[in-house]
């Protein structure tokens, strides 16, 4: 542990912990690089939906990293306003592991109703409501795959770094 003039540093994260949070970006790359290809074939209307969630995805999914590098602990002095202050580690550990089962129990869903077929026709909200939108292929599908590690390996880096950082509270 290194200390800092105001702060005590958490221990430093298991390096399978590294490994998996570094995995959380490489998971999410090739979807959000397909939509980005879909922009020159695909029309105006969806384009700015396509922008958005990759970026999306792409941002929370970078975000992972801070569990396992100081500025996760910190705010980097570069932050406006914000810069230099710590970072409470409760709320951090709660919003990644209410992520991270969100998004298994979207995975989940997903794969069940691909089986099962709960639910044939969701509202579709952007773009053209088309009558019928035909199931994806493999073509698709194999972009979405590595997805379905996201959820866990959030999990699992947020519950290392609770371990790590999170403080038991004192008996009142």
């Amino acid at each position: 542990m290194t200390t800092d003039s105001h702060r005590t540093w958490a221990a430093d994260p298991p390096r399978w912990a590294v490994w998996a949070a570094y995995a959380v970006p490489l998971c999410v790359l090739p979807s959000a690089i397909w939509r980005l290809t879909l922009l020159v074939t695909d029309d105006a209307v969806t384009s700015w939906y396509m922008i958005f969630l990759s970026v999306l995805s792409m941002g929370l999914a970078l975000s992972t990293l801070g569990l396992v590098h100081r500025w996760g602990q910190r705010l980097p002095h570069w932050v406006p306003l914000l810069g230099g202050r710590p970072v409470s580690a409760r709320p951090v550990v709660i919003v990644a592991l209410i992520g991270g089962s969100v998004l298994v129990a979207i995975c989940v869903y997903l794969l069940l109703n691909s089986r099962f077929h709960f639910v044939e026709r969701g509202w579709v909200g952007i773009g053209r409501d088309d009558p019928a939108h035909p199931a994806p292929t493999w073509e698709v599908l194999r972009y979405y795959a590595p997805m379905v590690a996201w959820g866990p390996l959030v999990i699992a880096v947020a519950a290392d770094y609770g371990r790590r950082v999170v403080r038991p509270r004192p008996l009142a």
